[in-house]
């Protein structure tokens, strides 16, 4: 059931056709557990929503954290369709966070964290035939947000292909406030949009070489305001790789 839950998220942002210009971003979930340490990663998805994130504890229990994702796409407008109706996606996206961190009876990280984050996005459909175009979106993102990052410092290890694979598990929730703003439609100046969106994900790390971890996030993002342009309409799925230098001993 495991197995066919992740296909179908590998399947889900082929088939769909979005029309919303906020593209989020995987939350960043660092897993802090001392001053000193650092965190960073590297991720994307099959829509080519690419994501560089890092973090670093700069007291026992306070961290900051910053990423920058970025989208830029030129393919067919739906999956089915013809290949000379396409959709053109520039998205440019920046985060900055600070938090707080703790072991609960040293089995568990909990971190908590708040920021903002802000960015362009720009969304056009066109004709590869008639090179004219049939739509053209753009605006200016800006975000709140909050965070909860939960997981057990114990890992399972499991025998494949003749070696010991550690993995560990985790959840995070993000609640985000996000307005498009400087909006045009087309060329003309359209009305604004804001939204709120909840982004909970759980996430699965397997140990790769020393402090190098492969990540899969899968995830759902819900809009909790009915908006055209500002929706829940694209994918939390993200696939990448995670290093944790100078935390406590023991997996994370």
């Amino acid at each position: 059931m495991l197995l066919l839950r992740y296909v179908c998220l590998l399947l889900l942002p082929v088939l769909a056709s979005c029309s919303s210009l906020y593209f989020p971003p995987p939350p960043q979930v660092p897993l802090l557990t001392q001053k000193g340490e650092w965190s960073g990663s590297l991720q994307t998805n099959f829509s080519q929503n690419t994501s560089a994130q890092g973090a670093y504890a700069f007291t026992d229990h306070l961290g900051v954290m910053g990423s920058v994702s970025f989208l830029h796409s030129d393919k067919k407008q739906s999956f089915f369709g013809s290949r000379n109706n396409r959709e053109a996606v520039d998205h440019d996206f920046g985060e900055l966070g600070l938090g707080y961190y703790t072991r609960i009876r040293d089995k568990r990280v909990l971190e908590v964290y708040g920021g903002y984050g802000g960015g362009r996005s720009k969304r056009t459909e066109f004709s590869r035939e008639t090179r004219v175009n049939t739509l053209a979106l753009e605006g200016t993102l800006n975000k709140y947000f909050v965070q909860v990052n939960y997981t057990s410092k114990d890992k399972k290890t499991y025998h494949v292909l003749g070696r010991d694979w550690p993995v560990s598990y985790g959840t995070a929730l993000r609640a985000s406030y996000v307005t498009l703003t400087n909006f045009r439609r087309d060329g003309l100046p359209a009305p604004a949009e804001d939204n709120i969106f909840l982004e909970p994900i759980t996430y699965t790390r397997i140990g790769l070489l020393g402090p190098i971890d492969f990540q899969l996030i899968s995830g759902s993002n819900f809009g909790l305001k009915h908006r055209k342009f500002l929706k829940a309409a694209n994918s939390v799925f993200q696939f990448g790789l995670v290093v944790n230098v100078g935390g406590e001993k023991g997996g994370k």
